[in-house]
């Protein structure tokens, strides 16, 4: 099954608030991805760009999952709270590299760390 990097986008400046319904709209995504979830991923709380990545966003972390197809993953996405919260999620297919790939490579050397 194809896997998709999920990157969520908050409104710049956004500061999450650490109450009761931000914490169980997060929870309740992440439920909803919990079958589908290869990287849990984590929260960025120091960032920078480079390049035009949205001058309106900010990143807020990253997920990885496996779906179907594109729109399969679009799908679990738009119950993501950055959605709600005025920001978006930008979903991408993850390509399958050969073996001889450096990105391969790099891989397996982090995975002995």
């Amino acid at each position: 099954m194809p896997k998709y990097v999920l990157t969520y986008h908050q409104p710049k400046g956004y500061v999450p608030r650490a109450d009761a319904d931000v914490i169980a709209a997060w929870q309740s995504f992440f439920e909803g991805l919990a079958d589908h979830v290869v990287d849990p991923g984590q929260p960025v709380f120091e960032r920078t760009a480079i390049g035009d990545v949205g001058a309106d966003t900010q990143l807020g972390g990253y997920s990885v999952i496996e779906a179907a197809d594109l729109e399969g993953a679009a799908a679990l996405a738009k119950a993501c709270p950055s959605v709600q919260s005025g920001g978006g999620v930008q979903v991408g297919e993850l390509a399958d590299l050969p073996d001889d790939h450096i990105l391969s490579q790099l891989k397996t050397k982090a995975a002995q760390r």
